[in-house]
């Protein structure tokens, strides 16, 4: 079936500026400790970054999934049984989402994406690789629950939460984004899921600052994107990509740093910083496989079986709906 229009559901103004994102960058430039939500990095130019951060040799999560999906793609079918609907939680990976709609016999396939246009771009391709298979992309906000199509209402469904992305969030908040994961799925669905493992400390800063530059024009393209859609003026030769271990929290940092006093504006509103402070713009929380179950288990869902690569670097977690009760 031909790939169906899709669905927007995020709000704009009257310039075609994203509400939530002038909000949210100008409520993280205002705190003490500055800080922007990483799904904001994510415009078409962020995406594309991101897919070669992922080629990257220091950057082992994209590489491992891969390999846990290719190996266990057939086996995770067995789990998931054939007709779910395909809820995919970011817009459609081009290695890892073909490697597990290739093994299920998917009755749809729904990605929901903040980045309208890299959305429209991966589900072509997505369409192209699987023709008969029907597609829905909706673009949204997957932190809320999202209201699926009508045509996909009564059917059982699977969530797909690849990149280890649930690390971006502090554990509250990663409660959250899970439990409206519940919501948005419905009773009777499943949730698989990518985390990264804790490790040697070394390796998860090289995987986050490597040497060719990337995840730095990453990091960095933010403010780009800030200065296009927010009508900003800040000065991109005057900050520098930062990454750093957090032992307290078990989680990589990643900040923009001043290396000079500055003074900018954002839709408006004068913004200064001193040398050395920094942005904070991302967070990749390490799991290990008992603290991954307890976190999924607070958010409504319950694991039932773990795939994980020799070396215990990642692991990807299938999960029931936990069944609603009124008591224990």
């Amino acid at each position: 079936m031909a790939m169906q229009a899709d669905l927007k559901l995020v709000e704009h103004d009257e310039d075609g500026v994203d509400l939530a994102f002038r909000a949210e960058v100008l409520r993280g430039l205002s705190e003490q400790q500055k800080a922007i939500p990483a799904r904001w990095f994510y415009d078409m130019a962020g995406s594309e970054l991101f897919e070669e951060v992922t080629r990257l040799p220091e950057y082992y999560p994209s590489r491992v999934e891969t390999r846990l999906l290719e190996s266990h793609a057939g086996k995770i079918a067995e789990f998931v049984g054939p007709g779910r609907v395909v809820v995919e939680f970011g817009s459609g990976s081009s290695v890892k989402t073909p490697l597990l709609l290739r093994e299920l016999d998917a009755s749809a396939y729904v990605p929901l994406d903040i980045s309208g246009e890299f959305l429209r771009r991966s589900c072509s391709e997505l369409s192209a690789k699987f023709p008969e298979l029907t597609i829905i992309p909706i673009e949204a906000n997957f932190m809320r629950s999202v209201h699926l199509p009508g045509s996909v209402e009564d059917l059982a469904r699977i969530g797909f939460f690849p990149g280890s992305t649930i690390g971006n969030l502090v554990p509250h908040t990663a409660i959250d984004l899970l439990r409206s994961m519940r919501d948005t799925l419905g009773d009777r669905s499943q949730l698989l899921i990518g985390i990264d493992r804790y490790k040697n400390v070394d390796r998860l800063i090289a995987a986050y600052d490597d040497t060719q530059g990337i995840t730095a024009s990453f990091n960095l393209n933010l403010l780009t994107r800030i200065n296009r859609e927010l009508g900003g003026n800040i000065p991109l030769d005057r900050f520098r990509h930062v990454a750093r271990w957090n032992p307290l929290w078990s989680r990589i940092e990643m900040h923009l740093e001043a290396t000079d006093d500055v003074a900018f504006t954002v839709s408006g509103k004068d913004v200064q910083m001193r040398e050395g402070e920094t942005i904070h713009t991302e967070n990749s929380h390490k799991y290990t496989p008992d603290q991954a179950s307890l976190l999924l288990k607070a958010s409504g869902w319950t694991p039932i079986h773990l795939w994980t690569d020799a070396a215990d670097d990642f692991m990807l977690i299938l999960a029931d709906a936990t069944e609603h009760r009124s008591a224990p």
